[in-house]
């Protein structure tokens, strides 16, 4: 229905309300109009016929002037009962009522009102009403056409609340596709185009992310319940570990929070709440909890917390923590502060359900090495067959031989650890790998300052041997591929001050003369033949 002809109705069935209306209560009317004085519109030709005739009586047979002058009398607004001298100008209705345009208004707007359907009323209920007579609208048809309104009863109890919570959830996971998440062979190889080595480590955690969402997306459609497949990920600095979270939450389109385990206490001490890990998921996910919950929490550096050797005061730091966190890895409702780290009667809460949120830890473990290396020299010490105690010195890959023994050993209770049923380790990054990190991923370190001399209009390039050279200056520095960011950044510094100088420079070769500091860039002016090799 056009919008003129929507107003057109409501303002016809205004004046058959109030038409209605009158007829309820005329009479009431009448009678306040007659002790104030007032004639009513409707008994004015009564009056007149009664003058005429007094007038015909009269022996003159004149009427006078003053009589035959028409009585005008002020209209009364049947609604506020202000006159017109001050509610304005007024609408006249049948039967002799008058409304201000104040009230008037005040009736389209409670028809305007959107919690009222007015459409179904009017397509239900004036389908057999004549519009063009509104006196005769027979609003007891109308009124028992209207729909019903039942009390709906506010729940106060926190356990109902949880149940529907979890009914909600349950009917929203069910109608996840599985089909939409990518297999464990898609996973992995869409990290490869990043992450450079740990095969292994990419196999595990591709597996480990696919069997969770598949178990988010059954919910509880059978009586099998799958666990959670939380994670433990052991590697020396550099290896990656951030960096292949990161990237897999960025595949996945997930919402990702990476916590640092160092700045977690107990309640109630200066520093971090447990919570504040699940806060930081909830503020990427845009404070939206269902989306919340079905994410990814990284809690980095988790071997600063191990139990505190030899200590006599209280471990608000290191076993407090593990114990805090029994819970949150197994899966419970917690209420957490909505952009804050702290709770204070100034923040609202938010309560979230970690039972579906994945868990991943990391940590580089340092000293994890001496403790396996103990465990493996206790076979035996003595005679020919003994084996020599710096047999494992030299094993670049001796974190593959961890067993929950040497976790527990380095300071991890046994609760926590058996949380976290998944753990695997990450590999030293060897030279070749450092070489490949340099040159094949999607976003190369190579490839950013090759990009950045491009907007300069000027080719950069590097050889073979400055590649290995580099690898072998971040071997010695020991921090894994951070160190080759800090290499590259050395030597690129008098390249990148010195290019813009000169608009007649083409092309840059770094070779492994100018990273051992023997020599300097191959520099080429444009128009020049390109180097051979």
């Amino acid at each position: 229905m056009p919008l003129h002809e929507q107003r057109h109705v409501k303002f016809q069935m205004a004046i058959a309300f109030f038409g209605r209306r009158e007829k309820i209560c005329v009479e009431t009317y009448k009678g306040i109009m007659q002790k104030r004085g007032i004639v009513m519109s409707n008994q004015k030709d009564d009056l007149e016929e009664n003058d005429v005739e007094t007038k015909k009586e009269g022996s003159s047979g004149k009427v006078a002037d003053h009589e035959s002058d028409e009585i005008e009398y002020e209209k009364v607004c049947f609604l506020c009962r202000r006159t017109e001298s001050k509610a304005g100008k007024m609408v006249s209705l049948p039967q002799g009522i008058h409304i201000c345009m104040d009230c008037m208004q005040k009736s389209f707007d409670a028809m305007n009102d959107p919690n009222l359907p007015y459409k179904d009323i009017l397509g239900s209920a004036t389908a057999n009403l004549n519009l063009t007579d509104p006196s005769e609208m027979d609003f007891s048809d109308l009124t028992s056409r209207l729909p019903k309104i039942q009390k709906i009863k506010k729940k106060t109890s926190k356990q109902e609340q949880s149940q529907e919570k979890q009914a909600n959830q349950a009917k929203k996971s069910s109608g996840l596709d599985i089909r939409s998440i990518p297999a464990p062979h898609k996973i992995k190889a869409s990290l490869d185009e990043y992450v450079i080595g740990q095969e292994y480590a990419k196999k595990v955690i591709s597996v480990a992310v696919y069997n969770h969402y598949k178990r988010v997306a059954t919910g509880t459609q059978d009586d099998i319940e799958i666990e959670k497949s939380n994670m433990l990920m052991i590697g020396p600095t550099g290896s990656g570990k951030t960096y292949l979270v990161k990237t897999l939450a960025k595949l996945l389109n997930v919402p990702l929070a990476i916590a640092d385990a160092t700045s977690l206490t107990e309640a109630g001490y200066i520093g971090d709440d447990i919570e504040s890990v699940v806060s930081k998921l909830l503020a990427a996910a845009g404070n939206d909890v269902e989306k919340a919950e079905h994410g990814i929490i990284f809690i980095d550096e988790i071997d600063k917390i191990a139990k505190k050797k030899n200590t006599n005061q209280r471990d608000v730091s290191g076993e407090a923590v593990q114990q805090g966190m029994l819970k949150l890895l197994e899966g419970a409702e917690i209420e957490v502060p909505v952009g804050a780290n702290s709770k204070n009667a100034m923040v609202p809460l938010e309560t979230v359900n970690t039972k579906n949120i994945l868990f991943i830890c990391g940590g580089a473990f340092p000293g994890l090495e001496e403790i396996i290396k103990e465990r493996l020299n206790k076979q035996a010490s003595i005679g020919f067959c003994a084996d020599l105690r710096d047999k494992y010195d030299s094993d670049p890959n001796i974190l593959e031989k961890v067993t929950l023994d040497d976790i527990r050993n380095f300071g991890m209770i046994p609760e926590f650890i058996g949380r976290l049923p998944i753990v695997f380790t990450l590999q030293g990054l060897t030279k070749e790998m450092l070489v490949k990190i340099l040159r094949e991923p999607k976003n190369a370190i190579l490839k950013q300052y090759q990009k950045l001399l491009a907007l300069d209009e000027v080719k950069l390039d590097f050889d073979d041997e400055a590649l290995e050279a580099i690898a072998e200056r971040a071997m010695e520095k020991k921090t894994g591929a951070r160190a080759l960011r800090a290499i590259i950044e050395e030597f690129m510094l008098d390249i990148m001050y010195e290019i813009p100088k000169d608009d007649n420079i083409g092309r840059v070769v770094i070779t492994r003369e100018y990273i051992e500091h023997t020599g300097g860039p191959v520099i080429m002016m444009r128009g020049t033949p390109a180097l051979e090799g």
